[in-house]
């Protein structure tokens, strides 16, 4: 077996994405391979149909099938809020629970001086349009960015460049969580929790 093999190409390939390494790749490879018709053929036409038919959409940056998306482009969302996220699992997640009605934004990571991800690597100029030309439609912006130093650092510097418009922010509550106890968390969310108090 070459390196130029396919089944080489394959496990190189597998092994880029997130949270797999090259023994998980190997191990994903020969399974798929032991289960062609199945799984294998299968997989390689949904990728190659997501590939050719998967967009992302120029307002809010979410993926669909659609551009505009169908959040975007949907008359039951309230224009009035839009949720300012990290990523599109972020938009998945949120849509998940059926408690949200608005709009989002896609910011497409966070500020990292680490990484060296900086404002104009991510859509916040984007952002800042939308809100200053939706002529008093958008009141609310909902910063759902985690609560990492990335996230809080990303979240005061759109802040600070929404302050001059006329549109409320506002932040996801941090804390304690559901059915959680005192005892087994962090002090971090301790002090972030009696700080939010309500």
């Amino acid at each position: 077996m070459t390196d130029a093999s396919p089944l080489e190409h394959l496990i190189r390939l597998l092994s880029g994405l997130p949270g797999l390494g090259n023994r998980s790749a190997r191990r994903i490879a020969l399974h798929l391979l032991s289960k062609r018709g199945a799984l294998m053929m299968p997989l390689a036409n949904a990728l190659s149909d997501a590939a050719q038919n998967v967009k992302s959409c120029c307002i809010c940056g979410n993926l669909d099938m659609v551009d505009p998306c169908s959040i975007c482009t949907s008359h039951k969302r309230d224009e009035a809020q839009i949720c300012v996220v990290a990523g599109v699992s972020d938009v998945w997640a949120i849509e998940r629970t059926g408690a949200y009605r608005g709009k989002y934004h896609v910011l497409g990571g966070l500020l990292s001086a680490l990484d060296g991800i900086s404002p104009e690597d991510l859509r916040i100029n984007k952002l800042i349009e939308r809100v200053s030309s939706s002529d008093g439609k958008v009141e609310e912006i909902i910063l759902a960015l985690s609560a990492t130093v990335d996230g809080q650092s990303t979240a005061h510097y759109i802040s600070d460049h929404l302050s001059a418009l006329s549109v409320k922010v506002s932040h996801l509550a941090h804390g304690v969580p559901v059915g959680g106890e005192l005892d087994y968390l962090d002090d971090g969310t301790i002090i972030t929790a009696l700080r939010s108090r309500s």
